[in-house]
């Protein structure tokens, strides 16, 4: 499959970002993988997906190991470090740290329509009307807050162990580098109505959004 790969920089931290052709997949580049039977069953798309994260993320470890997949779907990174992809269309990214809680995340931006269609699934009415006061476009600042539960949600698993819906955590605050979301409820060893600051950028038509608590 034919990629590019670049960096930048967010929030302090070194993001690879891989751009890549899925038309040029074939099965035989999953071999690089060493889990590449796990992904035996996958749609084509699903294949050429996890390969462009997996690429970012051997990046992210300096060409050193790829991480394979957890019970849960969720990448098994080296022992003391911590780290997150994501991918959308044609784009992967990744990031990795020594410690902390870490979760990325990359969306095509949602067009206004299907916000509105979608908002309800993913959004209270108190965060709708946080977004449409935030000065933002509707359609980037409701992107940006699917695209940062989505972030929050990689970065608490490890620890939390369960699956968190939209629900989970409310935005209540939003400006132009970085926003907050807060917990709705307990997600032990996490208290409900902790706050997490998470930075976001945009790229294009992407956004990308990241958390880097210690």
């Amino acid at each position: 499959m034919f990629t590019t790969h670049a960096t930048f920089l967010l929030a302090g931290q070194t993001v690879h970002h891989i751009t890549f052709d899925p038309s040029t997949f074939n099965d035989a580049d999953l071999l690089w993988l060493p889990h590449y039977h796990q992904l035996a069953d996958a749609g084509r798309k699903r294949k050429a997906d996890h390969l462009a994260g997996r690429i970012a993320a051997f990046h992210a470890l300096n060409g050193q190991t790829v991480p394979g997949i957890g019970n849960n779907g969720e990448p098994l990174w080296p022992t003391g470090i911590t780290g997150s992809i994501s991918h959308s269309g044609t784009q992967a990214v990744a990031i990795c740290r020594q410690n902390g809680l870490t979760g990325i995340d990359c969306e095509a931006i949602i067009d206004e329509k299907e916000s509105r269609e979608i908002q309800d699934g993913v959004i209270h009415p108190q965060e709708a009307q946080l977004l449409t006061q935030s000065g933002l476009p509707f359609d980037l600042a409701f992107t940006l807050t699917f695209s940062a539960k989505e972030s929050l949600f990689k970065a608490l698993f490890p620890q939390v162990q369960a699956w968190m819906g939209f629900d989970s955590a409310r935005i209540t605050a939003l400006n132009a580098d970085t926003l907050t979301l807060t917990l709705t409820r307990p997600l032990p060893p996490f208290a409900q109505n902790q706050p997490f600051t998470l930075h976001w950028c945009r790229l294009d038509a992407m956004v990308v959004t990241l958390i880097c608590d210690e």
